[in-house]
């Protein structure tokens, strides 16, 4: 297990150039744009335009603030995704443009090459002490907002909002939460 800190995520610019993302993790580390297997990232959208572009790769967005913003995904039905919305999975190679709703957001944005993973993405709101089954894959566990405290085998630490948890091994033991926060627990398998 890793404890990403929010301060110490790299901030970079959109593959089109619209604005900047901040990436949480990325496989292989330091891998470029054009080279990862995986990666999460932030990005805040202050206005309406296309998205970048990033062949044979899956994405799953969600929204983190703001008040929402439209997606037209090519051969889709427009869809509305708010904070209270599921995260939505979409191929990320296929034409897509936002058209926010009311202001800019901040989204999370979780991709992986087709070719040999898959990822599932889910938000859960903590409140008080709970155990989270992990499933058998390399997790990522995000504190957006709020605070925590976790326990997973005899490893402890504490999560800020901002701050990541990464288990790239997390088979067999579950992750022990308390505190009050909003969370997204990213999952990354071989398939």
């Amino acid at each position: 297990m890793r404890i990403l800190r929010a301060g110490d995520c790299k901030r970079m610019p959109w593959k089109n150039g619209g604005g900047e993302t901040v990436e949480i993790a990325v496989s292989p580390e330091n891998a470029g744009l054009a080279g990862f297997d995986w990666r999460v990232s932030m990005a805040t959208v202050a206005s309406d335009g296309p998205f970048s572009i990033f062949p044979g790769i899956d994405r799953t967005l969600a929204i983190l603030d703001g008040n929402g913003m439209v997606l037209d995904i090519e051969g889709s039905t427009p869809v509305l995704l708010t904070t209270a919305s599921d995260p939505l999975a979409f191929q990320a190679d296929i034409p897509v443009a936002a058209r926010l709703q009311d202001g800019a957001i901040t989204d999370l944005n979780v991709m992986t090459r087709r070719d040999g993973l898959a990822h599932r993405l889910v938000r859960i709101d903590v409140d008080g002490s709970s155990t989270l089954p992990l499933p058998p894959s390399t997790c990522l566990f995000l504190c957006h907002g709020g605070a925590l405290s976790f326990r997973r085998g005899g490893e402890t630490g504490a999560l800020a909002a901002g701050d990541a948890l990464l288990i790239e091994d997390a088979a067999a033991i579950a992750l022990e939460v308390d505190g009050e926060a909003k969370c997204y627990l990213a999952s990354i398998t071989t398939g």
